[in-house]
């Protein structure tokens, strides 16, 4: 595949899974709370919410890119999973004191009060995760693109 057809396609699926956390966001919310505090709450979180469906974005497109690069798979799935569903968590849990109303175990209770009180703080660390995950991803493109120059160099050298 052309280097030009392996980033669009990388930047398209990274498009598109930002779009789909996004939808899992507002689907959460409008089934738990209504399409109107769904709304709200993006009002509210939308330099978060925006940034977290981004961050997955760009670390699904990174990721993309470097599977197709390499036709094989190296363990980045499972830190694109991990950012994924932190990212995730952090954008629904403005409503998660909501599933009181749906879940009326004791337990659920306490956990939903402490994702409230905690928020914002969930927030940050969604980013922080994402960062961590963009971070992970550019640093595994790099290292695969200097071991393929030098494979390409030791090759060139050996067959002169």
């Amino acid at each position: 595949m052309k280097m030009s057809k392996i980033i669009i396609k990388s930047i398209v699926y990274g498009i598109v899974a930002g779009a789909i956390l996004l939808g899992i966001y507002f689907g959460l919310l409008t089934f738990i709370s209504g399409w109107i505090y769904a709304k709200s709450q993006f009002a509210d979180y939308s330099y978060f919410i925006v940034s977290l469906a981004s961050g997955f974005g760009i670390q699904f497109a990174l990721y993309t890119y470097l599977k197709n690069m390499i036709m094989n798979g190296d363990g980045s799935a499972k830190i694109l999973g991990v950012t994924g569903t932190t990212s995730t968590l952090a954008m629904v849990s403005c409503c998660t004191h909501y599933l009181v109303n749906l879940l009326p175990i004791l337990g659920v209770t306490g956990l939903m009060t402490f994702v409230s009180a905690y928020q914002t703080q969930l927030f940050w660390l969604g980013l922080l995760f994402n960062l961590s995950g963009i971070v992970y991803m550019l640093k595994k493109i790099i290292d695969f693109r200097t071991r393929r120059k030098t494979v390409q160099t030791d090759i060139a050298v050996t067959t002169n």
